[in-house]
């Protein structure tokens, strides 16, 4: 009778825990979906130079925030789901682009750089860091995704090295640390709104 008894709290509990774990679960799909909503968002913040086909957008700014806010295992599976999402073929790129093509292109070393870069700013950027720590994973994670996207440019485009370098590093060095600058800036405000709702890092 004692073990029949211990047997039915035992799956009670278990019943009692399943719909947390859905709740859970469907939480962090949310929160994936709202995440690359944002990039796609930030992607249309697109401007085009005429001496690279590497085009100034809000991209960088928004993988840098996710990766802050959401910590580095979800900021990269957020901004998977947003390469998937473009590589279907939902206009979430830059300019409202889409597919394989873009993945593959010039500037598809970028978009992947994405992902480790949301990590390390995850890893590095969050709101419990100094201020200073914010600033050096912030300036990492963006050196990250050059790292990624100058040798693709390079190879992509049928470039030399330092042509890569001039066309694809040097003309976004100040926007990058303007854009870093507001990542850390921003990052205690948002962590909050996030925090109200319940969520944290991860």
């Amino acid at each position: 009778m004692q073990t029949e008894q211990i047997g039915r709290a035992g799956g009670a509990q278990v019943a009692g825990t399943r719909p947390s774990a859905l709740g859970t679960a469907v939480r962090e799909l949310l929160l994936l979906v709202a995440g690359s909503v944002f990039l796609a968002l930030a992607a249309r913040i697109s401007v085009p130079l005429p001496f690279t086909p590497v085009p100034v957008t809000g991209q960088t700014l928004g993988v840098l925030l996710v990766g802050a806010l959401y910590g580095p295992r979800r900021g990269a599976l957020t901004v998977l789901a947003y390469l998937a999402e473009g590589v279907a073929g939902a206009p979430v790129f830059a300019a409202g682009r889409s597919g394989l093509p873009v993945l593959l292109g010039p500037t598809g070393g970028y978009l992947v750089g994405f992902v480790p870069a949301a990590a390390l700013a995850g890893a590095l950027a969050s709101v419990t860091r100094p201020v200073w720590l914010r600033l050096a994973g912030i300036v990492l994670a963006t050196l990250v995704i050059y790292a990624a996207g100058v040798p693709w440019l390079a190879v992509a485009a049928g470039m030399a090295a330092a042509d890569a370098v001039t066309k694809g590093l040097v003309p976004f060095l100040i926007g990058d640390a303007l854009k870093a600058a507001l990542a850390v800036g921003v990052t205690p405000a948002g962590a909050e709104v996030l925090a109200r709702l319940g969520v944290r890092p991860r």
